[in-house]
């Protein structure tokens, strides 16, 4: 078997991004040794804030999917606008071409039901403009593993650190809290039950983030959950408010779960080093005082050939 340079294939399915970031995104993507190609509506803008129509957006997304010579697709960044896309999706074209999608935040609107309805591979991580742009933007040793499938672990150097200590195994899964929350009531909801879940937010203040948890248990969705990670929760907090608060508030609306809960995992919105999450495979949350880590199972890998 012989390695071979991964193929990807930039999309923007929501808002526009600043060219000058997309091409140092592409930059670094292509010095790592990936060979990457813009669809043709991913540098688009489209009043007021989206990257193409949504038909466009829509069209980018099932090129890249359908197109041999695409191994992934990775999101230009997220902003607003995916959910326009969930009713169209193909999913038997997604079915039959089961390719990494790689992206955070407004995403995570069809990232959950692609990995629902399609089984395709979803990687909750580092996007080109947002995140490839910047210096420290990606964490590369976990975007490696998880875009060639290895198993790998993520301790304290991701910010992960202990709430509630247990050991939990599951289904990695998850995303964005408040666009996890929007999908409820809809036939494209996220399918938690029996997952490990991973919860992230940027901006939100406390009190929401609580309204928000609220709201997945009212809705039935915490229940069979094994464990919870949250991430880092960049921004959330209140004005003259203690530091902890965010974390006293998930304690205490979670009071009731019985599995561990972790905090600070450095994925999605976060302040630098962006780390890497494969959804849809087998981890173990082992969580106490002498260790904290997050240990990721192996998929089907992408970028070996046959020599």
């Amino acid at each position: 078997m012989t390695e071979r340079p991964i193929r990807l294939a930039v999309v923007a399915p929501a808002s526009n991004a600043d060219p000058e970031k997309v091409e140092r995104g592409v930059e670094r993507l292509r010095a790592l040794g990936h060979m990457v190609t813009l669809m043709p509506h991913a540098l688009s803008q489209t009043w007021p804030y989206f990257a193409a129509t949504p038909e466009q957006r829509l069209a980018d997304l099932h090129g890249a999917v359908a197109d041999p010579e695409v191994d992934a697709i990775i999101c230009i960044r997220g902003g607003y606008g995916t959910n326009y896309l969930l009713e169209g999706l193909d999913l038997e074209l997604l079915q039959r071409n089961r390719k990494p999608f790689i992206g955070y935040s407004d995403h995570t609107a069809i990232a959950t039901w692609m990995l629902d309805q399609a089984r395709i591979p979803v990687l909750h991580g580092p996007m080109v403009a947002a995140d490839f742009s910047r210096n420290d933007g990606v964490d590369l040793v976990s975007f490696a593993g998880a875009l060639s499938g290895q198993a790998y672990r993520l301790g304290d150097e991701s910010g992960l650190r202990v709430l509630r200590p247990g050991t939990a195994r599951g289904i990695l899964y998850g995303g964005c809290l408040s666009l996890l929350t929007a999908s409820l009531g809809t036939r494209f909801a996220a399918q938690t039950e029996g997952k490990m879940l991973f919860l992230e937010d940027l901006g939100e203040k406390p009190y929401q983030i609580d309204r928000m948890l609220r709201h997945l248990k009212l809705a039935g969705k915490l229940e069979g959950v094994t464990g919870i990670i949250f991430g880092e929760m960049l921004d959330c907090a209140s004005p003259g408010a203690p530091a902890d608060l965010i974390e006293r508030v998930v304690l205490t609306v979670l009071d009731w779960f019985p599995g561990p809960i972790a905090y600070g995992l450095r994925s999605g919105h976060v302040s630098r080093s962006n780390v890497t999450l494969p959804f849809g495979v087998e981890a173990e949350l082992v969580a106490d005082e002498q260790i904290t880590e997050l240990r990721v199972g192996a998929r089907t890998r992408i970028n070996q050939e046959e020599q």
